[in-house]
């Protein structure tokens, strides 16, 4: 019961700070959504849908955090200056 617990509000988490997640791990380099999905699954060990991923990265596309480009078969996203400035001011409000 109890691990189950933590696992829902794992996900919550995750599912509420996701933007934020994929924003620094586009720092280092573009992503496919699809890289987005395989990242969280080994990094955390849940499996978000494809459909919240492609929603949340359109989203974030349409404000202006990152930016999708073609290649070949696969879409990958890449961080505007917009994204790095907004990454930038949430880590350093960590300290």
């Amino acid at each position: 019961m109890e691990s189950e617990v933590l696992k829902n509000v794992h996900e919550r988490l995750l599912k509420d700070f996701m933007d934020v997640l994929i924003m620094a791990k586009l720092r280092n380099n573009d992503m496919s959504g699809y890289d987005v999905i395989a990242y969280i699954h080994k990094k955390f060990n849940i499996l978000i849908s494809s459909g919240t991923v492609y929603s949340l990265l359109y989203s974030m596309e349409r404000d202006g955090l990152i930016k999708g480009k073609r290649n070949n078969r696969k879409r990958t996203y890449t961080l505007t200056g917009k994204g790095k400035e907004t990454i930038k001011v949430i880590q350093n409000a960590n300290g």
